[in-house]
């Protein structure tokens, strides 16, 4: 009976030992810190999200998440209650996104702000201020999943109509005939090689050209000072030119003195003969029977015999 006795009491003693231990890790393991609570609303999902995920500032650790629960009086709203230090510098502009631990799937809160020196967000338990959550990384591969897949598939009809047995008929057709255009360029050089070979000889007799040209110009050069010299046979014919110039003009002279004075001579009959046909014209006018009978005779003047003085 005494056995009995010690084993039970050593057993009683070995479990209140125990429960004092975890008792003792539980207290000295208790977070002393006061904590701000601060709310997240959100329709979005939060897959990985778990209670006592940690919640991060720019990176550092600043709290916990406490609870996850719907929204009764809003369906579809997830509220995510945050306790986080009292110095975490959360503001009006601050918004929280989720992060994930590397391949594990475990999710976590990151907080961030888009700018700096905001004013702070106060919050308390009986007015528990409320921190919007932005779309992560995976979140926005989910919304445009389906546009990235509709141009996939898209560019997956494009290569298939590329690749139609059409359009490789096309694009070997397109590949033989740059192989014949470049051998046919390969044959050039061998077709020019032969008017290669004889530049040499072009080039030589150009040169020889060259030499003519400018002997040539050379002779012409000489020929042009020569006929340009002041006894040269230009200024010779410009003399020449001059005195017979001036004898012309003496010949013309003379003559117009010795001329001028029978033109005036023969310019006066020729006016007193005009005159003369003039008056016959006037009289075979005036009496056409003059022709016949020839010019009357003319009356008297005053103090001649058979002078008819006129009647009034």
């Amino acid at each position: 009976m005494e056995n009995r006795s010690h084993a039970l009491m050593t057993g009683i003693f070995t479990l209140v030992l125990l429960t004092a231990a975890v008792l003792a890790g539980v207290w000295f393991n208790r977070d002393r810190v006061e904590r701000t609570p601060y709310m997240i609303a959100t329709t979005q999902s939060i897959p990985g999200l778990n209670p006592q995920a940690t919640v991060r500032y720019r990176g550092l650790e600043v709290g916990k998440v406490g609870d996850i629960r719907f929204n009764t009086g809003l369906a579809g709203q997830i509220l995510i209650t945050l306790q986080l230090d009292p110095e975490t510098p959360v503001t009006n502009t601050t918004y929280a996104t989720l992060g994930y631990q590397g391949v594990t799937g475990i999710a976590y809160i990151q907080l961030d702000d888009d700018h700096t020196g905001s004013p702070r967000l106060a919050s308390n338990e009986e007015k528990v201020a409320v921190i919007p959550l932005r779309p992560g990384f995976l979140d926005q591969l989910e919304k445009r999943g389906k546009a990235i897949l509709d141009q996939t598939e898209e560019l997956t009809k494009r290569a298939n109509q590329l690749l139609s047995p059409e359009n490789q008929q096309a694009m070997i057709t397109a590949v033989n005939k740059i192989g014949s255009a470049a051998d046919q360029y390969a044959a050039i050089p061998a077709k020019l090689q032969p008017t290669i070979d004889r530049l040499p000889a072009t080039i030589a007799s150009f040169d020889s050209a060259a030499k003519d040209v400018s002997r040539l110009a050379d002779n012409w050069n000489k020929v042009a000072t020569d006929l340009s010299a002041p006894d040269g046979p230009v200024n010779r014919i410009s003399q020449t030119v001059d005195r017979v110039g001036g004898s012309v003009e003496a010949i013309v002279s003379e003559v117009e003195l010795q001329t001028l004075p029978h033109l005036v001579d023969m310019a006066d009959e020729a006016k007193t003969s005009l005159r003369a046909v003039k008056r016959t014209a006037n009289t075979i006018n005036d009496r056409p029977q003059s022709l016949l009978f020839g010019s009357p005779d003319t009356p008297p003047g005053p103090g001649e015999p058979g002078f008819t003085p006129p009647q009034k």
